[in-house]
């Protein structure tokens, strides 16, 4: 069976060559939490996959950066938490850009 360790390894191996240019790869892209269900998606890991989902949609890098900015909820009374993109809205955002 494979462990966490390595099922991360694979992850991390997946994104390298997926995305090159990619230097350094937010951790919760790699990583999953115990429920294995993560509704929302730190800023650094919705901004690492901006060319990718640009290049598959035709939505700029400028307009993509700027969802995840709309996307983006601040930590709770601004010392809480950290900030988070809401991954749900995201997507139904990109769903009214994108021309089918």
């Amino acid at each position: 069976t494979m462990g966490y360790a390595s099922a991360m390894a694979e992850k991390i191996a997946a994104w390298k060559l997926e995305n090159p240019k990619l230097t350094e790869i937010p951790a919760d892209l790699v990583t999953v939490s115990g429920s294995g269900f993560d509704p929302d998606l730190s800023p650094e890991g919705a901004r690492a996959q901006i060319p990718r989902i640009s290049k598959e949609t035709g939505i700029s890098e400028s307009k993509l950066n700027e969802l995840v900015e709309q996307c983006t909820t601040a930590r709770k009374l601004g010392i809480f938490g950290e900030p988070r993109v809401n991954v749900m809205a995201m997507n139904l955002e990109l769903l009214k850009q994108v021309k089918l």
